[in-house]
């Protein structure tokens, strides 16, 4: 459920492209959640509010799956009587200008097998399927003489996730919500910055067939 839209601006200058629903930010205390509005100039990481615990959270990062059921993800019609400026100034949120942009690389992470985690692999080997997380990393410039990495791991809500499941496999369902951010990035970025042989190479891993769907 990535909003798009080519018309929206804010004072004729910027155009609000797109609205990634919802990523998730490790953090050494507690995982943030954010949607990320994409405009034709930067990529503005609004923070949403705590859906579940920690632990919960770092479950979803590790598996790709998602467990939040009952929140209705945002859409770009959500933001459109917030001023961009009104959103950048948010000590909550994130801003990084896409011209500071030094690279993005889509990652497809391999799973983890803990003992603790046996009924989830049982599942997954009942079912056929893959338990994949992807996740970006951008770095950027913050000046001159001062990088700065943000990595994000791209988690729908459940209401972008159930209703697929019904003629969806999970990795299918997965990849896609990776390769929609990832076109909405490829719109804004020039292609040394996001590489498409980083692309293919992330979202074909474990690549199932798309027409097999089972319940969960």
């Amino acid at each position: 459920m990535m909003s798009q839209t080519g018309e929206m601006s804010d004072m004729g200058s910027e155009t609000r492209l797109a609205l990634i629903h919802r990523v998730i930010v490790p953090d050494q205390d507690y995982p943030r959640e954010y949607a990320i509005l994409v405009t034709d100039r930067r990529s503005i990481f609004i923070r949403q509010r705590k859906t579940r615990s920690s632990f919960v959270l770092r479950y979803e990062m590790r598996v790709g799956t998602a467990l939040v059921t009952d929140v209705t993800p945002k859409t770009l019609e959500d933001y459109e009587q917030t001023s961009l400026e009104a959103l950048t100034a948010d000590d909550g949120n994130l801003t990084v200008p896409h011209e500071a942009v030094i690279s993005l690389v889509l990652r497809a992470d391999e799973p983890e097998h803990r003992r603790r985690d046996f009924f989830l692999w049982l599942t997954m080997k009942r079912q056929g399927e893959v338990f994949q997380v992807y996740n970006f990393e951008m770095n950027y410039r913050l000046s001159s003489n001062q990088d700065a990495k943000v990595k994000f791991y791209l988690v729908p809500l459940g209401a972008y996730f159930k209703p697929r499941r019904q003629i969806q496999n999970r990795e299918t369902i997965l990849r896609q919500y990776a390769a929609d951010a990832l076109e909405i990035f490829q719109r804004v970025m020039p292609a040394k910055i996001v590489s498409p042989q980083m692309i293919s190479d992330a979202i074909s891993v474990n690549a199932p067939n798309p027409n097999s769907a089972r319940t969960a």
